[in-house]
């Protein structure tokens, strides 16, 4: 049965108190002290009324009891706690307290006497306030019991009733709710490292007792007490706290976690600050002891000092850094500090964050260009054509897509002399770039391109590596020299390195083997140069933008020694413009026939010969400066000219016919000749000499199998080969010659044999020759008409085929020439040979 009391009544703002909680309340608080007293003292005047069954008065005459009622957000609640005063003292600071325990809940009474707010009305005097001028207010309370399904013992170790059958499982239900809320909250407990608490609640056995606990709970919200306070159900209560407690939980792991990461640092930290110190002190003993000095230690701290301070990529500073704790922990007597020195000294040095800016404008580029080389217009288009490609990315805003930059491969081919190793310099120049120049010629150490490891005694970076250190910048132009001279042997194959550094797929992720870190080549232009395509291995050539410099007209290298070589070689002299002058047509003969070359390094050598004859005679008093060298007066300074045209005086007889070859110089005239053995003299057959190849053996076989074949339709007395020996022969027999090339050449040589008919002084010819006579294309077209243009050769045969590429040829050279694009052999026999008249007259005239 419910009981009902008459309790004064004491608001708390914000505080929720359970049963079983044991609280001071501080009497510094004149309402706090007013209700104290009313409850101690009872209420004077009042005469109690007859106690009715359900009235109970036993407590009031035990100790003093009063209603705390809490108010949340200043509402106060219709339910509170039964509190008893425990002890009125002083708490460790000095101030006046009572201690209360809350015992039960109670409904406060909706109506009747005494229920007058939060105590501003009271029933009676205010002489019942002990004095305090305070009214205190009392009010009827209902005492509520906690609900706990039929059958409960009310212990959690013999929950259930003999004689009781737990049917529905609310006792069950019940024990395992309470069993895991205090799991929980004796770890939160022992997590705090409050064991003693912790075991005082594993040893609770009452279910509601344990669920009232959460008073204490500091997580919890006061809404969420008034909620515990108001549920009398205690199995109701322990579900609405293990949720709760279990996400508190939750948090607290988190927190402990990051507290732990946190601690852990932090004692590291301190640990290593330890340490250190440590360490220096006895580095400083161990100094002191050897007789040696602190400058090494500054300098340990000097390299973590500059390696802090230099802006350099993340990997590159973690490697650094790491380089420096190990310099820190090698004794000064180990070489190992010596290599780590010189490995971080490297490091430093590499310019990391260095970009040149490219200079955008395109026209005074090609200024630059034009100025420094005449002719090489397709390297200058290309050049032009990459800085206008950056340009656009730059204002787009594509300066880097996916790691990689816009860098560029050239590869630039040709004979020697053409200006490709100083066109590197001049395309630096054009953009805004710094130069570097890598000598590949003769290179047979893989480690020469990807640098030696560190474990060995002197390793250095790779050509490469110490390449962009010395330009200083990360986009310079580099020119890797004489890529087609670089050889292989047991240490390794190294244009198997240059492999990964010419490929713009990989080149951003270079990692030389000295450094060992990661090194961006993406935005460097590279040019390799080379003579010969042929030595370059295919996968290499293949990551390349090829360029081909097939050499200069005439016209050129007039222009290329009246406005480079010349003003060079005068000042080498010790000349000035004002004292020497050299006609164009002077050097357009110097050009012509006293060089015969695709560049222009004989040209040069000419003409400082022609100066230092000028100074000669200046100095022996032979002549007066100025002077003014012409077309007369270079036999006598040079003698007569070497290359002189001999091609009509080499074709005059029949069996001789003019070709065109391309060498390692650039184009070249080739002469073949054929003769006919007598029949008395020896066997039958064909005979080759001249050093040739496979290849142009066979092309002689199929010339003469060719003619064989197609004697009668040509009208040529092909059935005397029977029981005669053909004899076929390419002059310059020291020189080795291959290639299918001279095919059509070697054709029209036995035509002209077995005709009788000589070929015409002005053609010359190229092209491969197959068994039906069809005229098939070959290579290399540039450079053997400009060599046929050197020559004085005035008509050229060439395949049809080959006609796109007479638009790569200087439209000087094409106008000069006459070229005949011929598809069958016996077109270019109809234009070769002589008429049948004039052969005739001319063997007349021979006989004569």
């Amino acid at each position: 049965m419910s009981q009902t009391r008459l309790l004064p009544l004491l608001p708390l703002d914000d505080t929720v108190l359970l049963p079983g909680m044991v609280v001071p309340l501080d009497l510094s608080d004149a309402r706090t002290r007013a209700v104290v007293d009313a409850a101690r003292g009872g209420r004077p005047g009042f005469v109690p009324e007859p106690r009715a069954p359900g009235i109970s008065s036993r407590s009031d005459q035990r100790r003093p009891e009063l209603l705390l009622v809490p108010r949340v957000d200043g509402v106060r609640a219709d339910v509170g706690v039964v509190a008893v005063v425990e002890q009125i003292g002083r708490l460790p600071n000095g101030e006046a307290a009572a201690v209360v325990r809350a015992r039960s809940r109670a409904q406060l009474a909706t109506d009747g006497p005494g229920i007058a707010g939060d105590g501003e009305a009271a029933i009676g005097d205010s002489a019942g306030d002990g004095g305090s001028g305070v009214e205190v207010g009392w009010v009827e309370a209902t005492i509520l019991e906690s609900a706990v399904p039929a059958g409960f013992t009310g212990t959690l170790s013999a929950p259930l009733r003999s004689g009781h059958d737990d049917a529905d499982g609310a006792v069950a239900r019940l024990v395992e709710l309470a069993l895991e809320y205090r799991t929980l909250v004796t770890g939160l407990l022992r997590t705090r490292g409050v064991d003693q608490v912790a075991d005082t609640v594993a040893a609770l056995e009452n279910p509601s007792t344990l669920a009232d606990t959460a008073g204490y709970s500091s997580y919890l919200s006061a809404e969420q007490k008034l909620e515990l306070l108001r549920t009398l159900d205690v199995t109701a209560r322990l579900a609405k706290l293990i949720p709760w407690t279990r996400e508190h939980a939750a948090e607290v792991d988190v927190a402990e976690t990051i507290r732990r990461d946190v601690q852990e640092g932090v004692d590291r930290q301190q640990r290593e600050f330890l340490l250190r110190r440590q360490l220096d002190a006895v580095r400083k003993e161990l100094a002191e002891l050897d007789g040696t000095s602190e400058s090494a230690d500054r300098d340990k701290e000097d390299y973590r000092a500059r390696v802090e301070a230099a802006e350099l990529p993340e990997k590159v500073r973690a490697a650094a850094l790491k380089e420096v704790d190990k310099l820190e922990r090698t004794s000064e007597q180990s070489p190992e500090g010596g290599w780590i020195r010189t490995w971080l000294d490297t490091v430093l040095e590499m310019p990391w964050n260095e970009h040149a800016e490219d200079t955008y404008d395109i026209t005074a580029a090609r200024a630059v260009l034009d100025a420094d080389h005449a002719g090489l217009a397709d390297v200058k288009d290309r050049i032009v054509e990459y800085l206008a490609v950056r340009r656009r990315r730059a204002d787009a805003g594509l300066g880097v897509v996916g790691g990689r930059r816009s860098g560029a491969v050239l590869a630039l081919a040709g004979p020697p002399g053409v200006g490709k190793t100083s066109l590197g310099e001049s395309v630096a120049r054009a953009m805004g770039r710094r130069f570097a120049r890598v000598a590949l010629g003769g290179v047979r150490d893989e480690a020469e391109i990807r640098g030696h490891r560190r474990t060995y005694v002197g390793a250095q970076p790779g050509r490469i590596v110490r390449a962009i250190r010395d330009a200083g910048s990360m986009n310079p132009v580099i020119l890797l020299d004489e890529v087609d001279k670089v050889g292989s042997d047991y240490r390794g194959d190294p244009t198997a390195a240059l492999l990964e550094v010419l490929d713009p797929a990989q080149n951003h992720t270079f990692r030389d083997h000295y450094l060992e870190v990661e090194l961006d080549l993406s935005d460097v232009l590279f040019l390799a140069t080379a003579n010969v395509l042929e030595a370059i291995p295919a996968p290499l050539l293949d990551r390349m933008e090829l360029i081909l410099l097939d050499g200069y007209t005439e016209e050129e290298k007039v222009t290329i020694a009246r406005d480079h070589l010349l003003p060079r070689q005068i000042e080498r002299a010790g000349l000035t413009p004002a004292d020497v002058t050299v006609d164009d047509d002077a050097l357009r003969q110097l050009a012509g026939e006293y060089t015969r070359e695709a560049g222009v390094r004989d040209l040069e050598r000419a003409t400082a010969r022609v100066l230092r004859k000028v100074v000669a005679k200046v100095a022996l008093g032979e002549a007066a400066l100025p002077v003014t060298v012409g077309v007369g007066d270079l036999t006598g300074y040079l003698g007569r000219p070497r290359h002189t045209p001999e091609s009509a005086e080499r074709t005059a007889l029949p069996g001789v016919a003019t070709g065109l070859a391309v060498t390692g110089a650039g184009g070249d005239v080739l002469f073949v000749e054929a003769s006919l053995a007598d029949p008395e003299t020896g066997a039958s057959g064909l005979t080759l000499t001249g050093q040739l190849g496979d290849v142009m053996k066979e092309s002689a076989q199929i010339a003469l199998s060719y003619l064989r074949s197609r004697g009668v339709e040509l009208e040529l007395p092909v059935g005397d080969l029977r029981d005669r020996g053909i004899h076929l022969h390419v002059p310059a027999g020291a020189v080795p010659k291959d290639g299918p090339s001279a095919g059509v050449t070697m054709t029209t040589a036995l035509a002209s044999l077995l005709s009788g008919r000589p070929v015409r002084a002005d053609v010359a010819m190229t092209g491969e020759v197959s068994l039906t006579g069809r005229v098939l294309p070959i290579g290399g077209v540039k450079q053997k008409l400009l060599a046929a243009h050197r020559a004085g050769i005035t008509t050229v045969l060439l395949p049809a085929r080959n006609g796109p590429d007479l638009d790569d040829v200087p439209a000087a050279v094409r106008e000069a020439l006459t070229v005949h694009l011929v598809a069958d052999v016996r077109e270019g026999l109809e234009l070769a040979l002589e008429p049948a008249f004039e052969a005739g007259r001319s063997r007349t005239a021979l006989a004569a």
